[in-house]
C-alpha cells in the first residue's frame, strides 16, 4: 500500500534557506514522518565524517563529533555505496558504538540515507534513529521508503545548494574584508600617551567576551576602536555587524536587531534574520546606545541575561552567540537619573568601560592622522599626496578640533579639492583656523551663549562648532522656556512646532517643567 506524505511536511523543508535552520527542519520533518525521537546529519571533511546537526535527546553529545573514514560506520557505508541502508544498532558490525557510549538511551534501529549533489556525488548522510525498546517505530514498508528516499534526495539537493550559498557568502565577506583593508586601512594609529593607554586597555578587553562600553565625544573613532577590539579577540574570524540606534525609527530598529517572522506586520512577506542571529558568534556593535527607546532597552537586557532572542511575530526563543560592544557620546548616568536609560541595562553593558579621548587631548597624534588621511584620500581620488608647510601643521596641532577625527577627515577632503600645488600653507586653511583656539574647560568644547536667529556672524559660527547637536538643542529649548517663564505652549509657538513635539523633545533631553517651577519665585 502506498503512503502519501503530508504536503505540509514537504513545504516546511523549503521555508528556510539558512543552512543551520534547514538541517534542523529537515531532520525534524523526517523524524516526524517516521515517528522517532533522534536524528543526525553527517558530512565528510577530509578524512573524517563530522556530525553537523542533531535533533533529539542528548543531541548535544553528538553534534561536532567526528568518525575517521578508516573506521567501520553506518555513515561511512552509505558514503561508499551511495545507497540507503537499515542497520540494527549493537549487532550490525558497521555500527560505531563509541558514539553512544555516554547516552542514557541507546539506538535500536538506524535508517540512513545518502545526501547527494545533482550529479550523484555523495556529500553527506542523514540518519533517522529508532530508540524504542522493540525498534518498531520506523515504517520500513518498501513503498513508503521509496517515497521517503525521493524526499531525502530532493531535500539533499536543496541543502547542498544552501550550504554552497553559505560558503560563497563567507568567501564574499572575506574578500570584501580584504578589499576594505587594502582600500581603507583603519585609522587606529597614534603615539600620544592618552591614545596608547586606551589601546593597552582595548587589547586587554579583547581577551574575553564581556560587554564593552565605549564612551567619548562624537567623531572620536569609537566604532574604529570597537572593530580593533573585535580584530584582536577570539571572534576575529566571525562577522562584525554594526547598528546605529539613533539612525532609524524605533519599530524598525527592533526588527533589524531581532528579525521577524513572515506575517509579523504589514509588509513582512518572508522571514528576516536579525543582527543578533546573523552575527553567528561574532560581534555586534551598538552605536549611540543612549538613544535606544526604553521599551527596546528591556529586550536588550533580556538578550544579555539569557543569550536568546525571539523575533517579531515568533513564538519560540532562539539561542544566540555574540559579543556586544556599545558606544555613546551621552552621559548615561544623567540619562538614568532622568529616566531615559535603564540602570540595569547600563550595568550589564558597562562591564568593561573604555573612554576614547578627544582629538585635542591627542596633540602628538594629529600630524600622524593628517598624513594618513592625505595619503588615503589622495590615493582614492588618484591625486598626488600633499604635504603640510610647518606653520600650517603647527596651527592644526594647536586647533581644538571640536568635531574630532570626523572634522579632520572633512578638512583633508576640502584641501585635496581646492589646493592646486603640492604644499598646504597656512593661508590655504579655512578662516576657521585663523583664530587662536578657545579655552576648553574640563576637557570639553567651550559653550558660548547662543544668539537669536539672524544675529550670528562668522566668528559665532565657529564657536557654535563647539556644541554637540544635543547640547545646542537643549540650550535652545531652555532659552525659550526661560524667556516665556516656562510656558510650554508659548515656547512651542516661538519654536514654530507643535506643543506635543516640543514636549517630546523636552522629555528626550531630560527637561521637565519642575525645573522651571524651582527657578520661578
Amino acid at each position: 500500500m502506498k503512503t502519501k506524505l503530508p504536503l505540509a511536511f514537504i513545504q516546511s523543508l523549503f521555508e528556510k534557506l539558512d543552512p543551520d535552520r534547514f538541517q534542523t527542519q529537515f531532520l525534524k520533518t523526517l523524524m516526524q514522518i517516521q515517528n522517532v525521537q533522534r536524528g543526525s546529519v553527517w558530512v565528510r571533511k577530509g578524512d573524517q565524517y563530522v556530525c553537523s546537526e542533531t535533533v533529539g535527546p542528548e543531541a548535544g553529545k553528538v553534534k561536532g563529533m567526528a568518525i575517521s573514514t578508516d573506521r567501520p560506520s553506518i555513515v561511512g557505508s552509505v558514503f561508499e555505496t551511495g545507497k540507503m541502508t537499515i542497520a540494527e544498532a549493537g549487532k550490525d558490525p558497521r555500527h560505531f558504538k563509541e558514539v553512544e557510549n555516554a547516552f542514557d538511551v541507546k539506538s535500536t534501529l538506524i535508517l540512513c540515507f545518502p545526501l547527494k549533489l545533482r550529479d550523484g556525488t555523495v556529500y553527506g548522510a542523514v540518519q533517522i534513529i529508532d530508540t524504542s525498546a522493540g525498534g518498531d517505530r520506523l515504517n520500513l514498508d518498501p513503498d513508503f521508503l521509496g517515497l521517503l528516499e525521493g524526499l531525502v534526495t530532493t531535500g539533499g539537493i536543496a541543502l547542498s545548494a544552501s550550504l554552497a550559498l553559505e560558503e560563497q557568502q563567507k568567501q564574499n565577506i572575506e574578500l570584501k574584508k580584504m578589499l576594505e583593508a587594502v582600500r581603507s586601512p583603519p585609522l587606529i594609529i597614534g603615539q600620544s600617551e592618552s591614545f596608547l593607554s586606551v589601546m593597552r586597555i582595548a587589547e586587554t578587553y579583547a581577551g574575553n567576551d564581556f560587554p564593552v562600553m565605549i564612551t567619548g565625544e562624537s567623531g572620536t573613532g569609537k566604532e574604529i576602536l570597537a572593530r580593533e577590539i573585535h580584530r584582536l579577540g577570539s571572534r576575529r574570524d566571525r562577522p562584525f555587524l554594526t547598528q546605529n540606534c539613533s539612525a532609524i525609527p524605533d519599530a524598525l530598529l527592533e526588527s533589524e536587531l531581532f528579525g521577524y517572522r513572515k506575517g509579523a506586520f504589514t509588509g513582512a512577506i518572508r522571514d528576516k534574520v536579525g543582527l543578533f542571529e546573523a552575527v553567528r558568534g561574532g560581534t555586534v556593535f551598538l552605536d549611540e546606545i543612549g538613544d535606544m527607546p526604553l521599551a527596546l532597552q528591556a529586550k536588550i537586557l533580556h538578550v544579555l541575561q539569557s543569550n536568546e532572542i525571539k523575533p517579531l511575530g515568533g513564538t519560540e526563543f532562539r539561542s544566540v552567540d555574540m559579543r556586544i560592544i556599545a558606544a555613546t557620546n551621552r552621559n548615561l548616568s544623567r540619562s538614568i537619573e532622568t529616566g531615559q536609560f535603564r540602570g540595569d541595562l547600563y550595568f550589564r553593558l558597562n562591564v568593561l568601560p573604555l573612554v576614547m579621548p578627544p582629538l585635542r587631548e591627542r596633540k602628538d597624534d594629529i600630524p600622524l592622522l593628517l598624513t594618513r588621511f592625505l595619503q588615503r584620500f589622495a590615493q582614492r581620488s588618484g591625486k598626488h599626496p600633499l604635504t603640510f608647510a610647518p606653520e600650517a601643521m603647527e596651527r592644526l596641532v594647536e586647533y581644538h578640533w571640536p568635531g574630532n577625527i570626523r572634522e579632520m577627515e572633512n578638512l583633508v577632503k576640502y584641501l585635496l579639492t581646492v589646493i592646486r600645488g603640492d604644499t598646504i600653507r597656512l593661508s590655504d586653511l579655512p578662516p576657521l583656523f585663523d583664530r587662536a583656539p578657545p579655552e576648553v574647560p574640563a576637557g570639553r568644547p567651550d559653550r558660548p551663549p547662543l544668539r537669536p536667529s539672524g544675529q550670528t556672524d562668522q566668528r559665532d559660527a565657529a564657536a557654535l562648532s563647539g556644541y554637540s547637536w544635543e547640547e545646542m538643542e537643549r540650550d535652545y529649548i531652555l532659552s525659550l522656556l526661560e524667556g516665556v517663564k516656562w510656558n510650554i505652549a508659548a515656547a512651542a509657538r516661538q519654536a514654530g512646532i507643535k506643543r506635543s513635539t516640543f514636549t517630546a523633545r523636552m522629555k528626550r533631553l531630560g527637561i521637565s517643567k519642575s525645573q522651571g517651577a524651582a527657578k520661578t519665585p
